[in-house]
């Protein structure tokens, strides 16, 4: 079974769709992408962007990167969900994790996605009905590949620091040297 987008009559009259990432060539392909799904994207890379997109014209629909060079989407998330508390808003990261999650569904997002997302996945999440339980991915993270998006999470949040995340990590050092040294897992 494919993940295939809803019809597009169900966007609705204001197509308007927000893109914050600080990726570019991620935010390109996916401004592109949505703007055949019928949607009007604006892509922006940084908070201070989009926090004043969204006082300027906040947008029916948004994609919001959780980290940015500049600061957490969180906070754009906030000021568009006060400006126009009907949009749909979708975090997307590639740090996934329970805690963030839920964080920014607290703060007003409809619903968080961890990268890697295709189009058809976001915009099936944009799409979803209250209550809808979301399509399973296609090509799911394997395993390995969640173990090293936990371990790079750990790995920055003590800011690159090896010996610190290690011993959180209860890890050997050297083991996570190694791990750290070798390209992310598909």
């Amino acid at each position: 079974m494919t993940n295939t987008p809803k019809e597009l009559k169900s966007i609705g009259s204001d197509n308007s769709l927000l893109i914050l990432d600080d990726d570019e060539p991620f935010r390109r392909r996916l401004a592109r992408a949505m703007e055949k799904r019928g949607f009007a994207p604006t892509a922006l890379e940084t908070v201070v962007a989009g926090r004043a997109f969204c006082t300027a014209t906040p947008p029916a629909y948004a994609v919001i990167d959780l980290r940015l060079g500049d600061g957490n989407g969180l906070d754009v998330v906030e000021v568009l969900r006060d400006k126009r508390p009907d949009s749909r808003i979708i975090v997307l990261t590639g740090y996934g994790a329970i805690a963030t999650a839920v964080a920014a569904v607290k703060i007003g997002a409809t619903d968080y996605l961890s990268k890697p997302a295709d189009a058809n996945d976001v915009t099936n999440a944009l799409l979803a009905q209250e209550g809808d339980l979301p399509l399973p991915p296609d090509n799911p993270m394997s395993a390995d590949r969640v173990r090293w998006e936990h371990i790079q999470r750990v790995y920055e949040l003590c800011d690159r620091n090896v010996s610190e995340t290690a011993r959180r990590l209860s890890m050997h050092r050297r083991t996570l040297q190694r791990i750290l040294a070798k390209r992310s897992p598909r």
